[in-house]
């Protein structure tokens, strides 16, 4: 391994001209409204429940493994 600093990418990845086309040309997602955001509001409050669903599951088999763990102790 050589410490000279260079960066090794993956095949594909591109090189120096396509990063640089990338950066100057193609630029950032200022054109389309609400690109980076996401989108319409409605698709917005739809990720943020099903966020919340997610977490609200996560939560329960969590709490459903710990009870089996006291129970297994407990035993």
């Amino acid at each position: 391994m050589s410490d000279d600093g260079a960066v090794t990418r993956a095949p594909g990845e591109g090189g120096r001209l396509l990063r640089w086309a990338f950066r100057h040309l193609a630029g950032p997602a200022d054109g389309v409204k609400g690109a980076v955001q996401g989108g319409s509001a409605e698709a917005r409050e739809a990720w943020k429940q099903d966020l919340a669903e997610r977490k609200r599951y996560t939560r329960e088999q969590r709490e459903l493994k710990r009870a089996a763990r006291e129970a297994n102790r407990r035993g």
